[in-house]
């Protein structure tokens, strides 16, 4: 074992990467997929069918259900709630639960409910407290009740301002293009 798991953690995984830590009261079914140098904090279940890339922040009180799918350098704020079954009704299962995905570098505010079926995109940012309906597209901040979109950001958190081209230069020297989609690529 190659990770650290404290005393009162149930860890049923044997697939955990190396430097992960894993912290009180955390549950973690068998066929679960944690990756390397991840931070999961007190009082958090990780269900089976749930994989998690490296570098993630998984913060107290997160529930992981079944189709979730974390990828490298995320960050889950406390409490955040991800649903996996539109329809839930007690003791009636799906063939399959719905797949989420939180993308590379998205970050997710405290008490951000995430309804199942959604996709956050790389290096977005979800304000505390919002309820995601939809797909969040890479690179914006997005916030409220539903959540929608205020402005797009920089990997560093910047807002970003695009000219007359479609380019943004943030402070911190990262260049993005913004096609014809809306969608924001980086560019170096």
């Amino acid at each position: 074992m190659n990770y650290f798991k404290h005393s009162h953690a149930l860890v049923e995984s044997t697939k955990i990467g190396n430097d992960t830590r894993v912290w009180a009261f955390v549950h973690i079914l068998p066929n679960a997929k944690i990756g390397e140098n991840c931070n999961i904090c007190d009082h958090c279940f990780i269900e089976n069918n749930v994989e998690i890339g490296d570098n993630v922040t998984i913060k107290s009180g997160i529930y992981i259900w079944d189709g979730v799918k974390i990828e490298n350098n995320a960050f889950l704020g406390p409490n955040v709630v991800f649903t996996n079954d539109l329809l839930p009704r007690s003791k009636k299962y799906p063939d399959s639960f719905l797949s989420t995905t939180v993308e590379e570098g998205a970050s997710i505010g405290a008490n951000s409910v995430i309804i199942a079926g959604n996709v956050i995109g790389r290096y977005a940012m979800v304000g505390a407290g919002s309820v995601i309906t939809k797909d969040v597209p890479a690179y914006t901040l997005v916030y409220g009740n539903p959540a929608r979109i205020k402005y797009n950001i920089c990997e560093c958190t910047e807002k970003l301002t695009f000219d007359s081209e479609n380019i943004a230069l943030c402070n911190c020297g990262k260049r993005y293009a913004k096609d014809s989609n809306e969608t924001i690529n980086p560019l170096n």
